[in-house]
Order: C-alpha cells, then sequence, then structure tokens
C-alpha cells in the first residue's frame, strides 16, 4: 500500500474536489507518506506519490492545485 509508485502524470488521476479531499497517508511504524485522494461519500483512497521531501509534497500540491493536504496516519 505505501510507496508502490513514484510519481504519476496528472493526465492518470483525476480529482474531483467535490467528491475527494487530498490527504497524505504517513505510516506510524515506518514514516512512510504517500500523498492521494480519499473519496467523501466512502473513503476509497486512490494513490498519487510517494512523498520523500517536503519538495515532493510541494509537487503534488501544484499539480494538483490544492491549498491544503490532510495528513492521516
Amino acid at each position: 500500500m505505501f510507496g508502490k509508485k513514484n510519481r504519476k502524470s496528472d493526465n492518470d488521476i483525476v480529482f474531483d474536489p467535490e467528491k475527494q479531499y487530498a490527504v497524505i497517508r504517513s505510516s506510524i511504524c515506518t514514516g512512510e507518506k504517500v500523498a492521494g485522494f480519499k473519496n467523501y461519500s466512502d473513503g476509497h483512497f486512490t494513490e498519487v506519490m510517494l512523498i520523500k521531501s517536503p519538495k515532493d509534497e510541494e509537487i503534488f500540491r501544484e499539480t494538483y492545485h490544492v491549498e491544503s493536504v490532510k495528513t492521516e496516519y
């Protein structure tokens, strides 16, 4: 689940802010972080990219035009 993929292009994943919100999943055990989108209605998580540094998080926010990203553990 965590860290399977590096970056995908923005054409591969569609972000619908009315149905999804941006989230970073962080492992309590390893600290590994994965950015993606979580569906409001059923909680389904769509993994977008591995976050290895603050720069990766910035790239994620810029690519998908997201101002804030919630972190879940």
